[in-house]
Order: structure tokens, then C-alpha cells, then sequence
């Protein structure tokens, strides 16, 4: 995979995909990946941005994202965008919100190009802590666990 930056983080290394003047994808890589400067000014701004909320969880995102998913899968993007930091949904809670099922709102969650700014880590089954990144344990949900933690400072 082409990247445009790799951002070493305290749950690991991100991948950074970028056009000029948008966001396109974030993918988490090994924690032994090696970092990689950004190659330019917008995955510069990119890293700026997410590195901003791992020092505070209520730095907001600017940036411009270019996603490409159905229209279903942008419903629940933007509900996640809507779910306050420090806060969690559950899958059934969005899709009653949504006229949805849970399982297509957990498929659409999994689908997410672009984790950490869409935040899927706060949709959470109503027995636990649910899914992440289309896994059900590992080191992704380690990663979901910190980032919840993380938000509730």
C-alpha cells in the first residue's frame, strides 16, 4: 500500500492515504512498521491534526475527507460523527436511529475508511465492548480499548 505518511502513535503505527487536499484512508499497521515523514503539505496537516488529539481528546478534525462507501455506509459514518467524545452507541441504538439493522450498521462500522476521525470505536454492543475494524479480538480491540479510555479524560 502507497502512503503519504506513517504516524507512530501510542497504540501503533498509522497509515495515511491522501489525494492533495482530502483524506482518503487511515490503516492501522504493525506496531514495528517504521514511521514515514509525510510527503506532503496535506498529510503534514493530517498527522498535525491527529497527533493534536492524542494529546487532547477534544481537539476537533478538520481536514477534508474523500470517502467512498454506499449511501448507507455514509448514514452511519455521519452518525458516528455524531456520537459525542467520551461517549458510546450502541450497533442497535444506531440502527433504530437509522431504520437499520445492527449487524448492516455493524458491517457499514467495519467499512469505516477512515478510523480515529470517524470515531467507530464509540459504537459498542449492548453486552460489551463489541467489534472492531471487522475483529472480535486482538490487538485492533486493544486499540478500541485505548481509545475509549483515552476519551474519557
Amino acid at each position: 500500500m502507497d502512503y503519504q505518511a506513517k504516524l507512530s502513535t501510542p497504540f501503533g503505527v498509522l497509515g495515511i492515504r491522501c489525494s492533495e487536499d482530502a483524506l482518503t484512508g487511515i490503516d492501522f499497521l504493525s506496531a514495528i512498521e517504521t514511521p514515514q515523514h509525510a510527503t506532503s503539505a496535506f498529510a503534514a496537516t493530517v498527522c498535525e491534526q491527529l497527533l493534536c488529539y492524542i494529546q487532547n481528546p477534544n481537539a476537533q478534525f478538520t481536514i477534508p475527507l474523500d470517502l467512498r462507501g454506499t449511501q448507507h455506509q455514509h448514514k452511519v459514518w455521519q452518525a458516528m460523527l455524531d456520537i459525542p467524545r467520551g461517549q458510546t452507541r450502541s450497533y442497535g441504538e444506531l440502527a433504530t436511529e437509522l431504520h437499520s439493522s445492527a449487524q448492516a450498521v455493524g458491517q457499514a462500522c467495519g467499512a469505516n475508511p477512515v478510523p480515529v476521525i470517524i470515531p467507530c470505536h464509540r459504537v459498542v454492543s449492548k453486552s460489551g465492548l463489541g467489534g472492531f475494524m471487522c475483529h472480535a479480538s486482538g490487538a485492533l480491540l486493544d486499540i478500541k480499548r485505548w481509545l475509549l479510555k483515552h476519551e474519557q479524560h
